[in-house]
């Protein structure tokens, strides 16, 4: 069945991320951590350096409805550089307002605060923060109307 995941990026803290969000939404790494140095050596390349070989090449935690949040720590000469700002946000629509509540103060524990939790004219509650790792999260709690 298909499915979306959001994939971020990281300057070397994805496992701190990971664990991060794992807490936040009660669950657990999806899988092992896979790490640089768990990598098969390619012919011809140097030696994978010993301060690259703990960093996450991939990692998995669940979130809402069945979605993937996953993430590696971008290093340089794995990949693009790294540029840390507004290159991804996440929309979260939880249940409940107090769900949305706790979400909230959850993720913007260290981060910033754009636009706190409130009623807006498109009818939703809803607030917007980037976190203590530069992600940009929304969140979007619209009643069931009926």
């Amino acid at each position: 069945m298909a499915s979306t995941s959001i994939y971020l990026n990281f300057p070397g803290t994805a496992e701190q991320a990971l664990r991060f969000y794992a807490q936040v939404f009660g669950t657990e790494l999806a899988g092992p951590l896979f790490r640089y140095g768990g990598m098969p050596a390619q012919e011809g390349a140097p030696p994978m350096p010993e301060a690259v070989q703990n960093a996450v090449m991939h990692g998995a935690v669940p979130i809402f409805g069945g979605h993937l949040l996953m993430a590696s720590d971008a290093l340089e000469g794995f990949g693009p550089p790294l540029q840390v700002g507004n290159h991804a946000s996440i929309s979260l629509h939880p249940d409940s307002r107090e769900q949305a509540d706790a979400l909230f103060a959850a993720l913007s524990d260290g981060g910033t605060v754009a636009m706190p939790m409130e009623d807006t004219f498109w009818g939703a509650y809803f607030g917007y923060l980037i976190d203590r790792f530069g992600v940009q999260w929304m969140v979007n709690f619209e009643a069931p109307q009926g």
